[in-house]
């Protein structure tokens, strides 16, 4: 029996077997060298003798050694992670993972971790979210809020930690901010339908509390404004939380005495509700529709959707920037960035009146 049998008993997978971790003193008695060469070896030291080094290699290969990053952390005179976390409403929601993508491009070529977490729209949540990153000592946060009193990050950014709230603005504390310009998207989306000749558009929006859904309806009111249609309520349907609830207000809204000949939907969730009614019903070629957010093979639909798309991952790439010249020491004037959307013409949006009647 070998000096290790009794710590490592099946081998490479020992620990599996013991329910615990290899450690650097046991990689260091497998490889026959020091402590401190193991420490010089798994952090590509140069100095380290090639031999020692492959020894090293395979110990830490055999043994399922996996650095202890926590650890190195607390040795660092910066006392930096090397981590970030993010905070989004769904990170399932196509939107969110581009953003996250976004970020992680950045992060990745600094050599740092972004981990992400899912809201739910809940401020509550949010809050647990963000203190559970803190707690784990990220460098700094991306936070797409869900709650509106963000006082409760105070300290924290005093105390270093880098933020920057994207998509919607906080609440109670200055901070550097990245949105799209969700009125003007919203204008042009509007417009548009107008130009095609309509002047009964329905709008599907999301809860009202929510930044972007505000100025989404913002955009599609000065547009009928700017025009001299005017709005009216009965073609309006808020609060839309998913695809479900925003199908059945379509159904609601074409099943009307005097339904609409267009609908604009503000968001994506919302606009895959509004599709899913419109094939139920077999009007998707007699009813025009744009949406807010590009939606995955929006242009192999028949029609095509016309969508007003975001640059989610150009979102993610400014918050990350903003971040790191936070954390590289920049220290003036908190900055907000918007970024402009792009309206896609794809078929659906362009389909007039005269066809929907």
């Amino acid at each position: 029996m070998t000096p290790f049998s009794e710590t490592f008993p099946s081998g490479a997978n020992g620990d599996r077997a013991s329910g615990r971790r290899p450690t650097m003193r046991e990689v260091a008695a497998v490889a026959g060298v020091s402590l401190s060469t193991v420490s010089r070896a798994i952090n590509d030291d140069p100095k380290v003798d090639p031999d020692l080094a492959a020894k090293v290699r395979d110990a830490v290969a055999m043994l399922g050694y996996r650095r202890d990053v926590t650890a190195t952390t607390l040795r660092r005179a910066d006392r930096l992670s090397a981590s970030i976390g993010l905070v989004f409403d769904d990170v399932a929601n196509p939107f969110h993972a581009t953003l996250h993508r976004g970020i992680e491009d950045v992060a990745r070529g600094r050599g740092v971790l972004a981990f992400a977490g899912s809201s739910d729209e809940d401020g509550e949540r949010e809050r647990d979210l963000v203190h559970a990153f803190l707690a784990r000592r990220v460098d700094g946060l991306v936070i797409v809020p869900a709650g509106s009193d963000h006082g409760y990050l105070l300290r924290d950014r005093d105390a270093g930690v880098a933020l920057v709230f994207v998509d919607r603005p906080p609440g109670f504390i200055d901070a550097d901010v990245v949105l799209s310009d969700h009125a003007g998207g919203a204008r042009a989306a509007t417009a548009h339908l107008l130009v095609a000749g309509h002047r009964r558009i329905g709008y599907l929006g999301d809860r009202q509390r929510i930044h972007s859904a505000a100025e989404r309806l913002r955009g599609y009111s000065e547009a009928l404004a700017a025009e001299g249609v005017a709005i009216d309520p009965a073609l309006v349907r808020l609060e839309l939380a998913d695809s479900a609830t925003a199908a059945a207000a379509t159904h609601e809204l074409l099943s009307g005495d005097d339904p609409p000949t267009a609908v604009f939907a503000g968001q994506n969730l919302i606009t895959i509700g509004a599709i899913a009614a419109l094939r139920a019903r077999g009007a998707q070629h007699d009813v025009g529709l744009v949406g807010f957010d590009d939606v995955t093979l929006a242009d192999a639909m028949d029609p095509g959707l016309t969508v007003v798309a975001q640059d989610a991952a150009g979102l993610g790439r400014t918050a990350a920037e903003l971040l790191f010249a936070r954390l590289d020491g920049e220290a003036g004037p908190t900055r907000t960035v918007v970024l402009p959307t792009t309206l896609i013409a794809r078929g659906s949006g362009e389909l007039c009146p005269a066809v929907a009647r």
